[in-house]
């Protein structure tokens, strides 16, 4: 069965317009970093709910929506996180990432430890949906990976849109995080995101971004 069409409507801009409304977006999210020290102060827990529908507006394969958004602030829940994903961090550290991979994440001064999962005031763990089941029926999602990855990037946008600081956090594998916050069987972890304010003395590594012509080519 179709979809009913309907018009869609987009206000015009000139291209002076255009050119600012790009340069001001870019100069926002050019100032976006990722941030391992946190604040505990609090945050209205609105704000996080429109981030989660900002990031429920990306494209997704046949329009499946394969995501869902947990958001965690009860500080056991949050505890049991920590404890789960530092146990796999400290495997990865002690034997699973290699020598190079470790090397190259040295400058960046991360280890197995994430007191970050407590003290953020929210946790926003996204699981991609492999399947759902309609009418007792195995139905398979479309470009899943693909579509998440969207989504959350246009929730990394959000949050700093908001005045807040994330960081993408991956403990590999992420089962645990299914079974802690006792999700359905077709859904698996993907991403774990901290969010809150920055501790008033947080530092970020002094790195620069590559220039526009290393990694924009043009096809006239």
């Amino acid at each position: 069965m179709s979809h009913k069409f309907i018009p869609y409507r987009q206000k015009e801009l000139t291209n002076e317009e255009q050119l600012q409304k790009s340069e001001l977006f870019y100069n926002l999210l050019d100032k976006r970093r990722s941030v391992r020290e946190y604040s505990d102060k609090a945050i209205d827990i609105k704000v996080i709910e429109n981030i989660i529908q900002t990031a429920g507006t990306a494209p997704s394969g046949a329009h499946k929506e394969p995501w869902t958004f947990c958001v965690v602030s009860n500080p056991e829940l949050k505890s049991k996180i920590r404890v789960a994903a530092e146990q796999e961090e400290k495997k990865s550290y002690g034997g699973r990432m290699s020598d190079r991979w470790k090397a190259d994440l040295e400058p960046l001064g991360t280890t197995w430890e994430k007191p970050f999962i407590e003290i953020a005031p929210y946790i926003i763990v996204v699981f991609k949906r492999v399947h759902e089941t309609v009418g007792g029926e195995k139905r398979n999602n479309y470009y899943v990976n693909e579509s998440i990855g969207i989504a959350c990037g246009m929730l990394i946008a959000a949050i700093h849109n908001a005045g807040l600081v994330t960081l993408t956090h991956t403990p590999s594998p992420m089962n645990f995080l299914g079974e802690i916050l006792d999700r359905p069987e077709n859904e698996r972890a993907y991403l774990l995101l901290p969010v809150g304010h920055p501790k008033n003395d947080a530092e970020v590594p002094d790195i620069q971004r590559k220039k526009l012509n290393e990694l924009l080519f043009v096809y006239k």
